[in-house]
């Protein structure tokens, strides 16, 4: 199997805090994984070290089999690393297309202002290159009809479709997705999980974070479980969330045993 990322032996600590102590994880490209864990396990800390919006204190992290540990924070993006948050981030006084076109236009903006400005025709180029791929990344997630309205005016899962077609429109070949389903009703949270459904199936990678199990064992097929900064277990979704460790983590020693005894 080909490792599209691999985090080995990812260590950050605050302070004495020790978020991640020892995390090592292999996600292969073209699959979808879950991490799971008990609030304050470090699971959005992962994430973060992977995305370099979070520092290493130590480890490495490999994309596509090049070491970017020590790279600059928006390297991720330009290997092809995109990522949602757990709330939503979204220009307010902006369109949902302008929003999208934001991801979509990343390129534009690791030249200096000046450079756009003395060279019109490219940046026109630029500008219609960007519509065209949010245009794109909206229409996936469902969302081409809502180009021109306002993110506030937007339900709560709408607005999060936007999330994600804002990283889409990066043409990311691993999307991070922190608790994508978080405060969503049950209707949102099936209509979010048949867009990553239909994304995997287009071959796009998924490290997905999510409290809701039934989605990870709907959209996953490999997991890792946290606690305390550690992985705790790892394997298909069902087989971790069944082991007593895992139950431990989320229920306590004493509600895990009642669980087994039942």
């Amino acid at each position: 199997m080909n490792a599209l990322l691999k985090v080995e032996d990812a260590k950050v600590s605050f302070g004495g805090v020790h978020a991640l102590d020892g995390v090592s994880i292999s996600i292969e490209a073209g699959s979808a994984c879950g991490i799971i864990g008990p609030n304050g396990s470090g699971k959005t800390t992962l994430l973060g070290a992977i995305s370099r919006l979070t520092h290493l204190t130590s480890g490495r992290l490999f994309f596509g089999g090049s070491d970017y540990a020590q790279a600059p924070p928006y390297a991720p993006s330009r290997l092809g690393i995109a990522r949602t948050f757990q709330t939503v981030r979204l220009l307010p006084t902006a369109s949902v297309r302008k929003n999208v076109m934001v991801g979509a236009a990343a390129f534009a903006a690791t030249r200096s202002p000046i450079t756009n400005w003395l060279n019109i025709p490219r940046s026109l180029r630029d500008q219609a290159r960007a519509r065209a791929a949010a245009d794109e990344a909206l229409d996936r997630v469902g969302m081409l009809s809502h180009a021109d309205a306002m993110p506030l005016d937007l339900p709560y899962g709408l607005q999060r479709r936007v999330e994600i077609a804002r990283a889409l429109a990066t043409g990311p070949r691993l999307l991070l997705l922190d608790e994508p389903m978080a405060g969503m009703s049950h209707a949102e949270r099936d209509n979010i999980a048949v867009i990553l459904q239909e994304l995997r199936a287009e071959g796009l990678t998924l490290l997905l974070v999510e409290h809701d199990l039934s989605m990870i064992y709907r959209i996953c097929d490999t997991s890792y479980a946290l606690d305390f900064g550690h992985v705790i277990a790892s394997g298909p979704p069902l087989e971790v969330a069944d082991r007593d460790m895992v139950r431990e983590a989320y229920l306590g020693h004493s509600a895990a045993a009642k669980v087994v005894t039942r």
